[in-house]
């Protein structure tokens, strides 16, 4: 449905207001796209597949490209938030439906309990002898009053997280380039790019090396869905949506593979630390002296960002999940700037208890959580495959309306996704310090099967912000 600038500017009562502008919805795409798992992330990576990661990420990112081609489509079919639930209510089930956005939800609360802990750890670096609660406690309750405030001061915190994640990358590439083809200084007397095969081959580890890899490029792809929740939020989301959605690739190739690429020329991969970020190591070997320091501001303004996201995207899924009759009713209202308050509230509440498990949770239970929140992210991305799928059975039977904007390969592609996915699941079992989320995932959809008990009679067909 197009709908008017008045429209746009006034919303209906109870509804969600349009005003995520066009450069918002771009950036939150960028910061959804690129995060700590880059940053932080990427040198363990290296050290498990050596240069064959860039065929991870490129296989992890070809995965992505379908899925939010997919996404795309459904958005502009019916652009509201937490798009994720609705599509799965009405192209696959009830229950899956339920199921998407409790568990979308929960997979945000747990990354935000992770990612404030984070910023608490990353202060430590400047400020040691400040109780690790404290800053985690500060940014939790800034970003809490950043989104309860107005929806276009979140889009705009979000726009300048996401600048300084593509500053930083922008600038180790052209860096790095510049060291490698002109020969500056003394790194670049070693730099070259003969350096990805000529140490061990390009595939060191092999190709099972490379698979294994996977579990970490796709949770350092996780977010890049998001801008499926901004939909019900978006200026135009005729015109914005698709171009955000197509730049996801070219994204991902810049500033994944690009950087991972120079990284990788500059430095043989051997030479790199797994336990420190590639970014530090590179930045200090190029001479600048505070690499440290920026790559801290950048890994914290990383983690505010995702929590940031998180905390938006949660109230909105919970604004969802009530309208729909599967989470409390109070939850599907909206206040006079029409935010959904309470969602939000209660979401940044439960996030709050990550800054009491701070005192108490090893530092294992870090990977653990994020292990967790990636099974959220592949059941999200499958469901979305295969609502896609439901969608385009829908437009054959003359059901629903065909949109301009469609995703390519359909239904082949839809399935070799979903088979991808389950794959990169299937790993998670390999690694000692990931397994855990395959005992985790039963029990959690488990609880959700006999909750879906408790709310399917009061259960009311989902309504929509439009």
């Amino acid at each position: 449905m197009t709908m008017s600038s008045q429209s746009q500017d006034l919303p209906a009562e109870g509804d969600l207001a349009r005003k995520l502008k066009s450069r918002h919805i771009h950036m939150i795409a960028i910061g959804g796209a690129v995060g700590v798992g880059l940053f932080l992330g990427s040198g363990k990576a290296i050290s498990m597949a050596g240069p064959g990661l860039l065929l991870s990420y490129a296989a992890g990112g070809i995965a992505v490209f379908f899925i939010m081609r997919a996404l795309g489509e459904l958005l502009l079919h019916k652009p509201v938030a937490g798009s994720f639930a609705t599509y799965a209510e009405e192209y696959v089930g009830p229950f899956a439906g339920f199921a998407t956005g409790w568990s979308y939800w929960f997979m945000w609360v747990v990354i935000g309990m992770a990612e404030i802990t984070a910023v608490g750890v990353y202060i430590h670096y400047w400020l040691p002898n400040v109780p690790q609660w404290i800053p985690a406690m500060i940014t939790l309750a800034a970003l809490y009053i950043v989104n309860v405030v107005a929806v276009r001061l979140f889009g705009e915190l979000e726009f300048w997280f996401a600048l300084v994640k593509v500053i930083t990358i922008v600038a180790l590439i052209l860096g790095g380039l510049a060291v490698i083809v002109f020969g500056i200084g003394e790194l670049g007397q070693k730099a070259s790019f003969s350096n990805l095969w000529s140490h061990g081959g390009f595939l060191p580890f092999g190709v099972l090396g490379a698979v294994l890899a996977l579990q970490m490029v796709m949770f350092a792809y996780q977010g890049v869905e998001l801008i499926g929740v901004t939909a019900g939020e978006a200026e135009n989301p005729e015109q914005v949506l698709p171009r955000a959605t197509n730049g996801i690739i070219w994204r991902i190739l810049i500033f994944y593979l690009g950087a991972l690429a120079v990284i990788m020329a500059l430095l043989p991969w051997n030479q790199l630390d797994p336990n420190t970020s590639p970014f530090v190591f590179v930045f200090d070997k190029l001479g600048l002296s505070i690499a440290a320091d920026v790559i801290n501001f950048v890994v914290i303004t990383a983690a505010a960002s995702s929590c940031n996201s998180g905390i938006f995207s949660n109230g909105r899924m919970l604004f969802t999940l009530a309208r729909a009759g599967q989470a409390p009713r109070m939850f599907g209202r909206v206040n006079r700037n029409h935010i959904p308050f309470l969602g939000i509230t209660a979401s940044t509440a439960v996030m709050s208890i990550g800054v009491v498990l701070n005192y108490v949770v090893p530092e294992q239970a870090f990977i653990w959580i994020t292990s967790i929140s990636l099974v959220g992210s592949l059941w999200t991305w499958s469901i979305i495959m295969i609502a896609h799928l439901g969608y385009r059975r829908a437009v054959a039977k003359g059901e629903a309306k065909a949109v301009h904007f469609r995703m390519p390969g359909a239904p082949v592609a839809n399935w070799l996704v979903v088979a991808f996915l389950v794959m990169v699941a299937v790993f998670l079992g390999f690694d000692p310090s990931t397994r855990v989320a395959l005992y985790v995932a039963p029990i959690w959809f488990g609880l959700l099967a006999i909750a879906y008990q408790f709310t399917r009679r009061q259960r009311v067909p989902v309504l929509t912000a439009s």
